[in-house]
């Protein structure tokens, strides 16, 4: 099957070319952190506020995912490696067309998110949305937690399944002790220079 496959790569038109049709830098803001940490209310929020400064943006969110393109996976191991596999993939069409991309994903594990960043290479921007498990809890927004200490749902991250934390994420924001406007506001900070776009 694999020699029938012939990638056009190298004829279609540069990011650079979409990117100055944008009048921006493409980027993928990988957003990462246990269920309930904030970072879909983060990802929203910074999509709208780039969107106001004029930026075209994309906003992938790891639900919104799996009732689409991933709809048929579950939560193995194997699946939660497909899941991401196919994000990033997704992602980096996008950024190869000038869009800034946001990722709003768990991605529990160290592997899985190297797997991202060698996919997304230069791109893959990382952002450790941090807030510890115990307040998460409380908040279940979506009412997940207490359905997995319930034995209801399986491998369950931060349950029964491990969430490792970043260690060296290009930004981490603290959702537990900070507001969402003050986490925007930092994360802003960083990310603007890396989209602005200049001749040359």
């Amino acid at each position: 099957m694999a020699e029938n496959i012939h990638p056009i790569f190298d004829t279609i038109l540069p990011a650079e070319k979409k990117e100055a049709l944008l009048n921006q830098k493409s980027i993928v803001i990988w957003m990462v952190g246990l269920s309930g940490s904030g970072k879909s209310t983060i990802a929203r929020a910074l999509e709208n506020r780039l969107h106001k400064e004029g930026y075209l943006t994309a906003l992938l969110d790891g639900d919104n995912l799996r009732t689409g393109i991933n709809n048929n996976l579950g939560f193995s191991e194997e699946d939660r490696t497909e899941n991401i596999r196919r994000a990033a993939e997704a992602s980096k069409l996008l950024a190869q067309n000038g869009v800034i991309t946001i990722c709003s994903l768990i991605s529990p594990t160290v592997q899985i998110r190297a797997m991202a960043k060698e996919i997304l290479g230069d791109k893959y921007c990382e952002v450790f949305i941090n807030c510890p498990l115990e307040v998460c809890e409380k908040r279940d927004v979506k009412g997940l937690y207490a359905k997995a200490r319930r034995g209801e749902i399986k491998s369950f991250t931060g349950i029964d399944s491990p969430f490792e934390d970043p260690e060296n994420p290009d930004i981490e924001l603290n959702t537990a002790d900070r507001s969402a406007e003050e986490n925007l506001n930092q994360l802003l900070e960083f990310i603007l220079p890396k989209v602005k776009y200049s001749k040359g």
